[in-house]
């Protein structure tokens, strides 16, 4: 088992350790650190920003990836966090499940976040029925 606190609610998650979760932590060395990534390499009151960077990072070579393969979305993190919801929902995933997967504070969060993806779908729709007009 995982378990972490997520910074934006202070929510404490548990979560199962899987294969590929162990199959992602034997690429790297342990980490000094308490953090299980290596992603913050030093503890020093800049943790924060090394986070930020990181994701930035992240985010960067998501992008590339995207282009190269080129998708027509733009690839994030925030991207992958929007497509598991939007599976588990087609998957009749409980509202619940979802909600405590993403680390929601309450189901109407997540309620709000799967109707802005939602949103987002039936625009993508709109495009496709105009362009044909």
């Amino acid at each position: 088992m995982l378990t972490y606190r997520r910074k934006k609610t202070g929510q404490l998650l548990t979560v199962e350790w899987t294969r590929q979760m162990q199959a992602i932590m034997d690429k790297y060395p342990i980490n000094p650190t308490q953090y299980l990534l290596p992603l913050i390499l030093r503890e020093d009151g800049s943790e924060r920003r090394q986070y930020q960077n990181q994701m930035m990072k992240i985010n960067r070579h998501l992008k590339e990836v995207a282009s190269l393969i080129k998708l027509p979305v733009s690839l994030s993190l925030y991207y992958s966090r929007h497509s598991w919801a939007t599976i588990a929902r087609g998957k009749d995933i409980p509202l619940s499940v979802i909600s405590e997967a993403l680390g929601h504070d309450s189901e109407i969060t997540t309620q709000i976040y799967l109707d802005s993806i939602k949103s987002v779908e039936v625009d993508k729709a709109n495009r496709k029925i105009l362009k044909d007009l």
